[in-house]
């Protein structure tokens, strides 16, 4: 069938700059660093746990939030003072995956307005919250003087670009889960075509907080235990905060100033569902996917991996699968969530994905989908149930299906 390809013909791909991961890092529920974060993916474990410091009348719930950060540990009072919890873990990030990637504030600075900064559009959530508890649950007739700032969603590209000097492109993404995704893809389409040579691109999210888990409650999308995405007895979505960022360039660029390289992106494909906000549709997800291996070059038998979105509703678990039938037939690659061990990351998740994608592609280790427990007939698939598998693959896909319909997906091969 034909999924409307979108993607750019083979002699203007064959035209266009190639483009490499030279730093990855990461703000999880594992620890700071992508270090952390790999080895809880090797131990399959879960960061999953009870939410902590919630208001009186707290929730009873589960979910992943970040440890191991500590805000005095990485900034001075006024730069503190002046960001939101979301924008300061993606700096956390973001410093993390410079000094991976051998780059400093210098070379930033040298790369003038050839660096960009293409991040997750992520509000203040902290903020917003303790706001509206001030205002009326205490009474309190004004708010903090760096209330607009803290709330802007472009407040953690905006801090990324202060903290390097990085003076081209920057701005925020914003579509919905597939938030990160669109950031990096955007990222590597613009050193692609010229435009920039160094990209710190990926995304945060620090919406752990009580208004916004009441929400979610409302949807009635929650799980009530642990996620198990691909499991016929999954109930649903576990919230996760964190922040995770890729150092992009120009490969002819990284390899003259001798940077390691951690991975490729290949190819890059978007859609939208133009069906309804929330229920996915299984037909623009595949075009999703099969335009971003066509942008590629390569075919479903290249594809060694897939990370999934994996939310683990019934829904969208059962309409990702079906988007990968529509690809791949009856040979699906191994599949597996990383939600099922940090619960869902919203505007970061595409990003943390990624840098897990990077990991596993770099060690040859495909990530298990943890908490699996029973074979569901509409997830017939090898989601690499519960224990980490050693494999040989060159090329990886990351998938993100965001609510509104708004799907992005990435190829991703080997350094």
């Amino acid at each position: 069938m034909s999924l409307g390809r979108t993607s750019p013909s083979t002699t203007t791909r064959r035209q266009m700059r190639r483009v490499v991961v030279t730093g990855v890092g990461a703000v999880s529920g594992f620890g700071l660093g992508a270090a952390p974060l790999w080895q809880g993916i090797m131990n399959a474990a879960s960061a999953v746990r009870p939410i902590a410091g919630m208001p009186s009348g707290h929730i009873d719930r589960l979910a992943g939030e970040i440890c191991g950060y500590e805000e005095d540990a990485h900034f001075a009072r006024g730069q503190a003072n002046m960001l939101d919890k979301v924008s300061k873990i993606a700096v956390v990030s973001a410093r993390q995956a410079a000094v991976s990637a051998g780059l400093g504030r210098p070379e930033f600075a040298a790369a003038g307005r050839r660096a960009g900064v293409i991040y997750g559009a992520s509000p203040g959530q902290e903020t917003l919250d303790n706001g509206y508890l001030d205002l009326y649950g205490k009474q309190v007739r004004r708010l903090h003087p760096f209330t607009v700032p803290r709330i802007l969603p472009a407040g953690p590209s905006a801090a990324i670009s202060i903290e390097f000097g990085a003076r081209g492109p920057c701005f925020g993404t914003a579509s919905a889960c597939a938030t990160s995704t669109h950031a990096i893809g955007l990222g590597f389409d613009m050193i692609r075509a010229g435009r920039i040579d160094i990209c710190a691109a990926g995304g945060a999210d620090a919406s752990v907080v009580y208004g916004y888990v009441r929400a979610w409650e409302a949807l009635r999308l929650l799980a009530n235990d642990l996620p198990r995405p691909f499991s016929r007895d999954r109930t649903g979505i576990v919230l996760g905060e964190g922040a995770a960022t890729v150092i992009l360039e120009d490969r002819e660029s990284a390899v003259a100033r001798g940077a390691r390289i951690l991975a490729e992106i290949h190819g890059f494909g978007m859609s939208a569902d133009a069906i309804d906000m929330v229920a996915p549709d299984a037909t623009s997800a595949a075009a999703a996917i099969q335009d971003a291996m066509d942008d590629a070059g390569l075919t479903a038998a290249d594809i060694g991996y897939v990370n999934a979105h994996g939310t683990g509703t019934r829904m969208n678990d059962r309409t990702e699968v079906e988007a990968l039938k529509l690809v791949f037939g009856s040979d699906i690659p191994p599949t597996s969530s990383l939600k099922s061990q940090l619960g869902h990351t919203l505007n970061a998740a595409g990003a943390m994905e990624t840098v897990a994608t990077i990991l596993a592609l770099q060690n040859q280790v495909l990530p298990a989908t943890i908490n699996y427990r029973e074979l569901d007939p509409e997830c017939d698939i090898d989601c690499v149930a519960n224990i980490p598998r050693t494999a040989r693959f060159e090329f990886a896909l990351m998938n993100s299906l965001g609510f509104g319909g708004l799907n992005a997906v990435l190829v991703i091969g080997r350094g």
